[in-house]
């Protein structure tokens, strides 16, 4: 069974032959890597079955310092999300970064109509994505087009969260429908792209959860978001109707685990042990969904015995991966604090105990 074979199984709960496995380092581990092995392609290293395609880069000259009031000298574009035009400060800790906020001040919906979004559907962004999936596919790689921040966290990413979840329930409802809208017709073009192109995997998302419950009401969360995320995931499948769609949504989202369903939703990420017992979602939900991750980085990784990482693991594999339906990460980037000794370990585990 070929790795593009045993991926697709595994998300389809269609008898695969191993639990395929990812992570994601931070920073300092990837120093780690390469001060051990000299390489810093963690994903070619631990052979990973997939790999993200990205657009080209884009030519537009947009200057959103002027969205700005007062913007301190050692403000940045945020670097894992620059093409909104949000900025950041550099924050004390490792790679973390304090969140600026362009529209902040926006006081109409016209305002919106004026800003400068990015231009992730021109053509000449698209060009040469079929030779690279195309590529990837040859080579027995699956093809993952990255989408998380779907809506709602590009919306307060933009505003501001305060901003945001008052114009949610206030009389600028308008301001944040018109928001919601613009950037959902953003997100169908990419999306009908991205199918087109011949992507395996779509992954989209939102952290609309805190570790305890959802940040707006799930009948806000229906009313709002829903709609608009369907609407993404219908353009996709519209051309592709196999199209596998990936959701991450941090925290607690069990009160909305229907809705993805609903929506679309194929493969539920990351499942936080912390906060949602992975066996009990998968026995509620595991004819329905595959699942992506239950590794605890708040807990397990960073704290836990390279004993209990394996055990961990073990445990997850026997219930989650029970039957297929589980490609088995940490729920997070790994972070500083996890030993080394415990991420050997969770590959060590995942190699013993994720045979079928």
């Amino acid at each position: 069974m070929t790795n593009r074979e045993n991926l697709i199984r595994a998300l389809r709960r269609d008898h695969p032959r191993r639990v395929p496995f990812d992570m994601t380092l931070c920073p300092a581990h990837i120093e780690t890597l390469k001060k051990k092995t000299g390489l810093e392609d963690y994903h070619t290293y631990f052979e990973f079955p997939y790999r993200y395609v990205e657009l080209n880069p884009t030519t537009a000259k947009n200057d959103y310092t002027r969205y700005y009031r007062n913007l301190p000298a050692a403000a940045r574009p945020l670097s894992w999300n620059p093409e909104w035009g949000v900025f950041a400060l550099p924050g004390s800790i490792a790679h973390f970064e304090e969140m600026l906020h362009p529209m902040e001040h926006f006081e109409g919906a016209e305002e919106i109509a004026a800003y400068p979004f990015p231009d992730y559907n021109e053509d000449y962004r698209w060009e040469g994505m079929d030779a690279k999936i195309a590529a990837l596919k040859e080579q027995d790689l699956i093809a993952i087009a990255f989408m998380q921040m779907t809506i709602f966290e590009v919306a307060w990413y933009l505003r501001g969260i305060e901003n945001f979840m008052i114009d949610l329930v206030d009389d600028n409802r308008d301001f944040a429908e018109t928001l919601l809208d613009t950037i959902t017709g953003i997100r169908i073009g990419m999306a009908k792209k991205y199918a087109g192109a011949g992507i395996d995997i779509l992954m989209l998302g939102d952290d609309v959860s805190t570790q305890l419950d959802m940040m707006i009401s799930p009948d806000l969360y229906r009313e709002l978001i829903k709609p608009r995320l369907a609407k993404v995931i219908k353009a996709a499948r519209d051309v592709k109707p196999g199209i596998l769609i990936f959701y991450h949504g941090d925290g607690n989202l069990q009160a909305i685990i229907p809705d993805l369903i609903e929506a679309g939703v194929d493969i539920l990420n990351p499942v936080q042990p912390e906060c949602m017992d992975p066996a009990l979602i998968k026995a509620q939900y595991g004819s329905r969904l595959s699942f992506w991750g239950t590794i605890g980085t708040q807990t397990t990784l960073p704290f836990g015995s390279a004993g209990e990482v394996k055990e961990a693991v073990k445990k997850s594999i026997e219930t989650v991966g029970a039957g297929g339906g589980l490609l088995i990460a940490p729920t997070h980037m790994i972070e500083p604090d996890v030993p080394w000794e415990n991420i050997e370990a969770f590959i060590e585990a995942v190699k013993e105990y994720g045979t079928y």
